[in-house]
């Protein structure tokens, strides 16, 4: 089989449910990224550049997505798309499905929707929900009623105008990273969580580890003694 037919038909939807790729793709699957609990799709419906399918699908395999799907895709984006370098084909099952009474998602999984509505939530306010299946709106148009119906919560992403659906997604997934990762709050002041605060004005606040001011208390305990 040449690799042109062989790369043609990874492309096809997965038969089968989707369950099964919950158990063969988990949610740690990514490089660098902790195992997390529950787990997380990615889609779109009425995407019909290849471009943007490609980039979308490599970010939901860097983001350690379990599956990729669209609904009511164009047909043009089955040809195999040059944007998704990561290959993400080979390892992340893709379902097509022909409209939005078609998908055939997991028990308790909850649809988010990222969607411009009035009623939408802000997404640095949004709680991720443990088994969630996110799906986008088309490059030049805005989420079904259909869809949006089907959806248990509608997002946005705070923005001065529409940003293109792969980095919409991108920048969705990696807010669900942040909150589920286990990573270190982040500190009042700049820089790391951890590190000691630097002095701007006057002397050093710090010395050998221990405040200034602590060990001249200590300091003049010893003396009274």
């Amino acid at each position: 089989m040449c690799r042109a037919r062989a790369r043609r038909q990874a492309l096809d939807p997965v038969p089968g449910p989707v369950y099964a790729a919950l158990a063969t793709n988990p949610s740690s699957i990514a490089s660098g990224i902790k195992a997390l609990r529950g787990y997380f799709a990615i889609g779109a419906e009425g995407l019909s550049k290849p471009m943007n399918f490609g980039n979308l699908m490599r970010s939901a395999h860097a983001f350690g997505a379990c599956f990729f799907f669209t609904v009511d895709a164009d047909a043009a984006i089955k040809r195999s798309p040059a944007s998704d370098t990561s290959r993400s084909v080979d390892h992340l099952p893709y379902y097509a499905w022909p409209d939005v009474a078609s998908m055939a998602l997991p028990k308790g999984c909850q649809i988010v929707g990222v969607e411009l509505t009035d009623d939408a939530i802000d997404l640095p306010s949004f709680s991720h929900p443990r088994r969630a299946a996110y799906v986008l709106g088309p490059e030049r148009g805005s989420l079904s009623q259909a869809m949006l119906s089907r959806c248990d919560h509608i997002i946005r992403i705070p923005s001065a105008f529409c940003i293109n659906v792969a980095t919409a997604g991108a920048i969705v997934m990696y807010d669900r990273i942040r909150m589920f990762g286990g990573f270190a709050v982040r500190p009042v002041r700049p820089g790391g969580p951890g590190e000691k605060p630097v002095a701007t004005f006057g002397g050093p606040l710090y010395r050998g580890g221990e405040k200034i001011r602590d060990r001249k208390k200590r300091a003049a305990k010893r003396l009274k003694f």
